[in-house]
């Protein structure tokens, strides 16, 4: 199995594209202010062969190449996200500076490329001091750097959803790589405690959790709590077997954004109880997929990447169904690859991408090599 497993991997990320054109094609029709009723669909559907072309090609490539230059990649990724703060190239949508506009470009988010370049750089820097992981300065601060400054810059966007994201994804690779929990336990308290205080001193974030935590009161029906209420209203329509492709009710004006963040409950309007939990196994799948190609990658490089790139893909679906099941407050994140979204799109599938070249390049007759050896590993965690 271990040698399909990048087979295993495409055929999870194929079935949602597939879907996610599906439902582009079922919901995106009755956005408001489109003479085109199938424009997201077509649009999507043109991002979708561009992000497969790529991902093809960063399949071809040696994750070696990427390894040299990430620095670059990084300091390129920082400069993209910088441009959200310069007036004139930032676009302002929804109170929100997510979005930059660059002539010859056009409109695109750079949150979503620096999400692997970022896991490309921890994933470089741990190869090159593999053996100083345990130390304070190489193993903790300056890993905890290339992660904060990329994570800094999109939190104050604010794009908080794809902040957590990324520090989710990142953490997951650190602590993949061996770094000391003494270090990484009070970080993360410390880092919970200020991520609660700005919240709480954010009139609009308090807000959206004061509606979640109230989603039957009828003013937050009507407000802030409007779009988890009508997903909750979706769901409970669809049942198990779903109202039928293309019969939804939601979708006609009364779920904001239906064909972007709050996808998931058309499906399981239209598509049923079989729908989304057929969804959330493709995401279980490449979860699996994503981990057992890092297990079995023979360096560094290449077992933190597969790691980094699929938290990447995994931690953002499981925010946005908890978002749109209600089990979190509204954070506003896509689900990766059904969603509309070109720039998320491409840059997930060429995540995935990447994952298929490391697969191609491991060695399954060698034992996996690791950063440290278990006994060492037990020692320095306690």
């Amino acid at each position: 199995m271990n040698r399909y497993l990048s087979f295993i991997l495409c055929a999870g990320v194929a079935a949602l594209v597939a879907l996610g054109l599906i439902m582009l094609a079922s919901t995106s029709a009755w956005v408001n202010g489109q003479e085109e009723p199938y424009h997201f669909f077509w649009r999507q559907s043109v991002m979708a062969v561009v992000g497969i072309v790529g991902a093809i090609f960063l399949a071809l490539v040696d994750p070696s190449l990427l390894r040299r230059f990430w620095p670059w990649l990084l300091l390129g990724g920082c400069l993209l996200l910088s441009l959200c703060y310069v007036p004139g190239v930032r676009l302002d949508l929804n109170g929100e500076t997510r979005w930059i506009k660059l002539p010859g470009l056009g409109q695109f988010q750079p949150s979503e490329i620096a999400k692997s370049v970022t896991m490309i750089a921890l994933a470089g820097w741990f190869a090159r001091w593999q053996t100083e992981i345990p130390t304070f300065w190489k193993g903790f601060v300056v890993p905890g750097l290339i992660l904060g400054i990329p994570f800094a810059l999109i939190f104050f966007e604010t794009d908080m959803g794809t902040a957590v994201g990324i520090g989710a994804a990142g953490f997951a690779m650190i602590f993949t790589a061996g770094v000391r929990l003494i270090y990484l336990i009070p970080t993360v308290l410390l880092g919970s405690g200020a991520f609660a205080f700005l919240v709480r001193t954010n009139e609009n974030r308090w807000s959206r959790i004061e509606a979640w935590l109230d989603l039957e009161n009828p003013v937050h029906q009507l407000d802030k709590g409007l779009q988890q209420w009508r997903a909750l209203l979706a769901f409970g329509n669809g049942g198990v077997e779903g109202q039928g492709l293309g019969n939804g009710f939601e979708k006609f004006g009364h779920l904001p954004y239906a064909h972007t963040d709050f996808i998931f409950p058309n499906i399981g309007e239209e598509l049923g109880l079989y729908g989304t939990l057929g969804t959330v196994l493709c995401y279980v799948v490449i979860a699996i997929a994503g981990t057992g190609i890092a297990a079995y990658s023979t360096n560094v490089f290449n077992r933190c990447l597969a790691i980094g790139l699929t938290a990447v893909i995994v931690v953002p679906a499981m925010l946005n169904i908890a978002v749109t099941t209600a089990a979190l407050p509204n954070t506003g994140l896509p689900l990766p690859f059904v969603s509309y979204g070109g720039t998320n799109l491409v840059f997930t599938l060429a995540s995935v991408g990447l994952l298929c070249g490391i697969h191609r390049r491991t060695r399954y007759e060698e034992k996996p090599a690791g950063v440290l050896s278990t006994s060492q590993t037990a020692d320095l965690r306690l």
